[in-house]
């Protein structure tokens, strides 16, 4: 062989071997990608193991954060309401009612407005037995806000009830007057104005 066929071997193989190295960098860029690639679908994969798959109760919404500062001034809004009705029973300014029940302030009107009170017997206080007059046991009341035209006032209604107390007969008790709102206070005249 002689020297020019070795120089033309020696180009041939050197741009064999530039081509080959830059296919092998072409190459190692594309499995560096895919490397890329597949560790971002790996990190992805496992979010969605963990979200699937994970502790649940770990989770907080950022609206979540201030939910126990929110329970801590709930709390402290009752405790603050508790010692100011404590300070008005202790001072005597509020009274305590057992009889009030679950109703809280209902029935509680005004102690300035004139009471007109009203008292509803049953049509007979006689026996059904014949043992003779029957003795008044309590009775319900109940009030009403009443309204007349520039004038406030509140209508009791007194409802006797009576026992025999000779024999074990029935409670008796007249019926109680229709409200205009079964179960509310205001009168026929209450809504007259509105």
């Amino acid at each position: 062989m002689s020297i020019a066929a070795l120089r033309d071997e020696n180009e041939r193989l050197k741009a064999l071997l530039a081509q080959t190295q830059a296919a092998l960098s072409e190459h190692q860029g594309a499995l560096a990608a895919s490397e890329e690639a597949r560790r971002r679908l790996e990190i992805i994969l496992g979010e969605l193991r963990r979200d699937k798959f994970g502790s649940k109760s770990e989770k907080l919404r950022p609206d979540q954060y201030h939910l126990p500062l929110e329970d801590v001034e709930i709390a402290q809004g009752i405790l603050d309401a508790a010692q100011e009705r404590a300070e008005k029973i202790i001072q005597g300014g509020l009274r305590s009612d057992p009889d009030r029940g679950s109703h809280g302030n209902r029935g509680c009107l005004p102690a300035h407005l004139p009471r007109v009170e009203r008292l509803i017997e049953p049509a007979s206080t006689l026996c059904p037995c014949g043992c003779g007059v029957m003795t008044k046991i309590g009775e319900d009341v109940s009030q009403r806000l009443d309204v007349i035209p520039a004038q406030w006032r509140v209508l009791v209604t007194r409802r006797p009830k009576y026992i025999c107390r000779r024999c074990s007969g029935p409670v008796v008790q007249a019926h109680a007057p229709e409200h205009v709102v079964p179960g509310g206070l205001p009168t026929c005249r209450s809504f007259d104005l509105i």
